[in-house]
């Protein structure tokens, strides 16, 4: 890569008490990838994505994230650097007592000084992005569970932000769905060039969205892949990352790697 990566991560350690969960972890995330983190559960794949959007601080190597290294950051410079990124958790979190505008205007309350006028055309707008124009007054119960990702997607993307970070974008919903899901998120990174992190265990985004991956071992506590999904299903000579991207059970691959 030619281009000065927007994260950096530097020999990561991260622990639960006594607990080990990932050591040594190091990679960079470049301007407009859709940069996925893959692995089996346990794997310390949410908690990774924790530290990469500021919710947990390192005691051990180095997080950047669009300039800013999380070991070090004030409140201040959290702050912006919270402007500049999206976040759609795996539940969407979005507020039950709220109506999906009201949901997607806290950031730009939060954040911005922006008049109620400017705020609601922001939220048509976001809204129509992710396809849920008309549905402003709709409480999230009332919302099938796709709609509520979207619209956890349309508050993530108020601030215009640089990066979204999208923790199990599909969990609990049915492949047509998912697949619908994968799709807008890939016209965003494609549309506006948004870098954007996946972390998911699901083949099929894996291999739709994904320009380049790392993969989480639970027993090596960090990184025992990296690169184009389609190539290491082809050509990974470590069965861990073979018998991942190809679905197949631990036992059938032992031969390809002693």
């Amino acid at each position: 890569m030619d281009r000065e990566p927007v994260i950096v991560v530097e020999n990561l350690r991260a622990t639960y008490g006594d607990h080990l969960v990932l050591d040594n972890v190091s990679f960079r995330v470049y301007p407009g990838e859709i940069f996925v983190i893959v692995g089996g559960s346990g794997c310390g794949k949410s908690t990774l994505l924790r530290f990469l959007i500021g919710l947990y601080r390192p005691e051990f190597g180095r997080v950047v994230v669009n300039g800013v290294d999380m070991a070090i950051a004030d409140e201040e410079e959290k702050r912006r650097l919270t402007r500049t990124m999206g976040v759609l958790f795996q539940s969407s979190a979005l507020l039950g007592s709220m109506t999906l505008a009201e949901n997607v205007s806290l950031p730009l309350k939060e954040h911005t000084n922006f008049p109620d006028e400017t705020i609601e055309k922001i939220i048509q707008m976001k809204l129509g992005l992710v396809h849920l124009s008309g549905y402003e007054d709709y409480l999230p119960s009332e919302l099938s569970g796709g709609m509520r990702k979207r619209a956890g997607i349309a508050r993530a993307m108020a601030l215009d932000p640089t990066i979204l970070f999208f923790d199990e974008l599909s969990a609990g919903l049915d492949p047509v769905t998912s697949a619908e899901l994968d799709v807008m998120v890939r016209s965003i990174n494609e549309g506006m060039g948004t870098t954007i992190v996946v972390v998911t265990h699901e083949l099929e985004s894996i291999f739709f969205l994904a320009h380049r991956v790392i993969m989480l071992d639970k027993d090596a506590k960090g990184i025992i892949a990296e690169g184009d999904p389609r190539v290491l299903k082809e050509k990974s000579i470590d069965h861990r990352v073979s018998d991942f991207f190809n679905r197949r059970s631990p036992t059938w691959g032992k031969g390809a790697k002693d």
